[in-house]
């Protein structure tokens, strides 16, 4: 399988390509990286030095991966924080492209607007281009509760509103949602869960609440779901396998007292997810 990943880089830490790459690379994906922001680290900081890449020069590597002859091999497109609104352009036209190149290829997004602890945290204009552009390009999302919410000017929070939130997204375009970061009342405490919903059905799974904020675990989330998922098909085991995966991902950062996600330290959680958590159909 083979992905091309449009997303931004840090030189310390890992969000972004420089989260997702090595996961995919550790599950046998080959990664196409094309950046979109060259930082030398995450902007959760409050300071950080680099150049975001501008809409033409990102076009231009995607250009020349082009002039490789290489688009009729990828299979995924995926992508995610974006951080200038040139760069939906460029990867809409790199979908269409990569689509005509390889009709069986799909658009996996990631609509990366912010959280329902800290609110939208991307320019003013993303969310909306998101809504009305990006979304409804896309086979596959990934949004969290609370950009679900925004998706939809909704405000999903029980497991039937979130349901329907998604059903309206689904009509937008995009056939397969995942849910991050469900949060419903009547959840057991001290846990959160996912949703994962195709034309299949719909699938929810449970997982002990991990107390830390962790930069990048998103980017992990929807790279490993949307390769899990491309290469099965299957949607609970795509679900099962990306949370045992993440969840290992983030116990083993939390253990560790850094800020920054275990990310090598954590492959085989990668590799040979032990798969300690059973997605229970709920639709």
């Amino acid at each position: 399988m083979k992905i091309l990943s449009i997303q931004s880089a840090v030189a310390y830490g890992h969000v972004g390509n420089s989260a997702a790459v090595f996961p995919l690379q550790r599950i046998g994906v080959e990664v196409l990286p094309v950046y979109t922001v060259n930082f030398s680290n995450h902007t959760g900081y409050g300071a950080w030095r680099g150049p975001m890449i501008s809409p033409d020069d990102v076009r231009e590597v995607l250009l020349g991966i082009e002039d490789r002859g290489v688009l009729s091999q990828i299979d995924v497109v995926l992508s995610g924080y974006q951080g200038g609104e040139g760069i939906a352009d460029v990867i809409l036209e790199t979908v269409q492209r990569v689509k005509a190149a390889n009709p069986a290829a799909v658009y996996s997004c990631d609509p990366v607007m912010g959280n329902a602890k800290s609110g939208c945290f991307v320019a003013p204009a993303i969310p909306v281009l998101l809504r009305d552009r990006v979304v409804p390009a896309a086979d596959l999302i990934t949004p969290n509760q609370f950009e679900l919410g925004f998706l939809t000017n909704t405000e999903p929070d029980t497991l039937e509103s979130t349901l329907e939130s998604v059903k309206l997204v689904r009509a937008t375009g995009p056939r397969t949602v995942l849910v991050t970061s469900v949060e419903r009342p009547d959840r057991e405490e001290g846990t959160i869960e996912m949703l994962a919903v195709d034309d299949s059905g719909a699938w929810l799974v449970q997982t002990p609440y991990i107390p830390m904020k962790a930069n990048g675990s998103g980017d992990v989330t929807a790279a490993l779901f949307t390769a899990h998922y491309r290469r099965t098909g299957d949607l609970a085991e795509a679900l099962a396998r990306t949370t045992s995966s993440v969840f290992d991902l983030l116990t083993r950062t939390h253990e560790s007292g850094e800020r920054e996600l275990q990310l090598v330290e954590s492959q085989e959680a990668y590799a040979h997810p032990r798969m300690q958590f059973t997605p229970r159909q709920v639709a």
